[in-house]
């Protein structure tokens, strides 16, 4: 599942959104979800071993850690949410002239459970309208 959003801005101006776990709650469709979420982020926050976890009673429970980072082109994470195991998540930052195509994705093996297959059918539904909210609210911020 991914989405993609053309951004008036160079890839620098908003890789540091995505990169900089503390910089998500400016732009992160979850953070606006529960003012009362309890959150905490690991002594480094920025790049490759970055890691966030968060208990909230709106979202559920999960972590997200950054495994991969290419400044301004790519950055790979891993999401563990309401303990239904591992996906990869990526943003791509692609330059498009003066502007960058960002797209925000995720993959999870859902197995051979055939309602887990289901609910992997289903995600794109859940989880795609949160992804356009985000890269809307990074649209918002970067062009600036």
């Amino acid at each position: 599942m991914e989405r993609s959003l053309l951004i008036r801005a160079p890839a620098g101006r908003i890789f540091s959104f995505v990169n900089t776990l503390r910089n998500w709650p400016k732009w992160s469709p979850w953070h606006g979800a529960d003012p009362q979420m309890k959150q905490e982020y690991s002594p480094e926050d920025t790049g490759p071993g970055a890691a966030w976890s968060w208990k909230s009673r709106n979202i559920g429970k999960g972590s997200l850690k950054i495994t991969e980072s290419r400044m301004n082109e790519y950055i790979a994470n891993e999401m563990n949410f309401l303990q239904r195991g591992p996906a990869k998540g990526y943003f791509r930052f692609r330059p498009a002239g003066t502007d960058t195509l960002v797209t925000w994705g995720m993959e999870a093996d859902m197995g051979h459970n055939p309602v887990r297959k289901l609910m992997g059918k289903l995600m794109d539904k859940w989880v795609g309208s949160d992804f356009e909210k985000g890269l809307s609210n990074l649209k918002r911020l970067s062009e600036v």
